[in-house]
């Protein structure tokens, strides 16, 4: 699958702590409240934040093996690398004179060849559907159909129900808003797509998130991140989500290296987008926070190593933002086994137990042999909440405290009481001041006085389902 040296594996708007507090390997905690803004600026490598609660083929036999503190990191790097550049950029205009050369021969087509088109669309429809019953039954022989999976899916679509009447308001917006780019080719392989959010405002280069999505390695899709995506354009950022191969399409090998392919492409074609090379964040979301930290960690591994051939830099990266993620997978799988996700599931996801401690950045990061490669990590940023119990918060608080050991930038920030979805759905559903968002732009728009006061001046984002319904979905979540 992989080779021997590959990976195992916000409040209101204000400055981050200076980069002397991210370098600092101390574990003090800092306790905010909303009324009690104390020592915002004292080194720390965890804060808690105590707010009020306002509340995705078959396995394919034959795989193709392919392939600050925040201080201004260089978005460009050369020598053996300018190949690699040279190949992948290649590919793309290729890709793209495909692409066009398709579009040609279909706006020349007479009304017959309307008529082929309507038939070829059918027949990829029936041939999706197919696909997506045979891996749904192969996924199911994993599964079992006991009473545990019975109640978690009724439980999914009971938390769905109530939190439709903002599914379907994002859902408008991704569809229909011309703000959105919807799959943009980045590779060759099934699902090698990305959607990009753009702001509205093009007065100049944006900064630019690339965002992997979560979904339990199993039903992580793009369009995950399109709340996401509206929130941080609407604040002048350009947001890239990144689609990859699930299981049991794929294992935990292939999404590593779809989503560094998509990281690749986003680096290497920002500028054409409209975004900024120097300003390029990488984010993820629960499993998606657990692969994009497993690309990082590997594309650092390569660097340090000697004749590696790399299509993108983790010094292009300005920082890495975790969200609800994991980062020891040897530490998380008898939990896992107890929440639903069975042992012999998830090893069957990570390519078996001896692959856990390979695809655990926690212990990659530990290894003697790979520690050169920490310092050339971007700073690593983790948010979690306290009460979020499909992934233990624990598993931000280890991973911070390792790299910052081991000479890394890393911190941790706590948010008391919540869950696993608080963060990414029911909190920016309720419209309003958005903690963790404000706490996530003021770490890209550190250092940037004009953005601070467009974002003072931000309107207030309005509510897209009512409180009674978010308390309730909290309540039935099986997550």
């Amino acid at each position: 699958m992989t080779t021997s040296q590959s990976l195992l594996p916000i409040s209101t708007p204000r400055p981050p702590p200076p980069p002397a507090a991210l370098a600092g390997s101390g574990a003090t905690m800092l306790i905010r409240s909303e009324r009690d803004h104390m020592a915002a600026s004292a080194p720390a490598s965890t804060r808690i934040l105590i707010s009020q609660s306002s509340s995705s083929l078959d396995l394919e036999d034959d795989r193709r093996i392919e392939s600050v503190p925040f201080l201004s990191r260089t978005s460009s790097f050369t020598g053996s690398n300018d190949a690699a550049l040279g190949s992948s950029n290649a590919f793309f205009k290729k890709q793209r004179r495909r692409r066009v050369s398709s579009d040609s021969s279909l706006s020349s087509s007479s009304g017959g060849s309307r008529s082929s088109s309507f038939r070829q669309d059918v027949g990829r429809a029936a041939s999706e559907t197919y696909l997506v019953t045979r891996l749904a039954v192969k996924l199911l022989g994993y599964l079992g159909v006991g009473y545990r999976w019975i109640t978690r899916f009724l439980a999914l679509g009971c938390y769905a129900l109530l939190l439709m009447p903002g599914f379907v308001q994002v859902g408008y917006y991704y569809f229909f808003s011309r703000q959105v780019r919807r799959s943009i080719v980045f590779g060759e392989q099934p699902r090698n797509r990305l959607d990009l959010y753009l702001p509205k405002n093009n007065d100049g280069p944006k900064p630019v998130v690339a965002f992997i999505t979560g979904g339990a390695w199993i039903i992580g899709y793009k369009a995950w991140g399109s709340l996401l995506g509206q929130q941080l354009s609407e604040r002048g950022v350009i947001v890239a989500c990144i689609d990859y191969r699930n299981f049991p399409q794929a294992t935990i090998g292939d999404m590593v290296r779809d989503a560094s392919q998509g990281i690749s492409f986003m680096c290497n074609n920002a500028a054409e987008y409209g975004g900024d090379p120097n300003r390029i964040y990488l984010m993820g979301q629960s499993a998606g926070a657990h692969i994009a930290a497993c690309a990082l960690v590997e594309q650092a591994i390569k660097e340090a190593g000697k004749g590696q051939s790399v299509s993108w830099s983790v010094s292009q990266i300005k920082a890495y933002f975790g969200l609800s993620g994991g980062y020891n997978l040897l530490s998380l799988v008898d939990y896992f086994h107890s929440r639903g996700l069975y042992r012999s599931l998830f090893l069957s996801i990570m390519e078996g137990q001896e692959s856990l401690g390979k695809y655990s950045p926690e212990l990659v990061v530990q290894d003697p042999n790979v520690r050169n490669a920490v310092p050339l990590l971007p700073p690593i940023i983790l948010f979690h909440g306290t009460g979020d119990y499909s992934i233990p918060c624990d598993s931000s608080k280890k991973f911070v405290d390792v790299l910052n050991d081991l000479g890394g930038k890393a911190e941790s920030i706590m948010y008391e009481g919540k869950t696993h979805t608080d963060l990414f759905l029911q909190d920016p559903m309720r419209g309003g001041t958005d903690e963790m968002l404000e706490e996530l732009i003021s770490r890209i728009d550190y250092g940037n006085p004009e953005a601070f006061a467009e974002a003072a001046n931000a309107p207030r984002r309005k509510r897209l389902v009512p409180e009674f319904m978010l308390k309730l979905a909290g309540k039935v979540s099986p997550f």
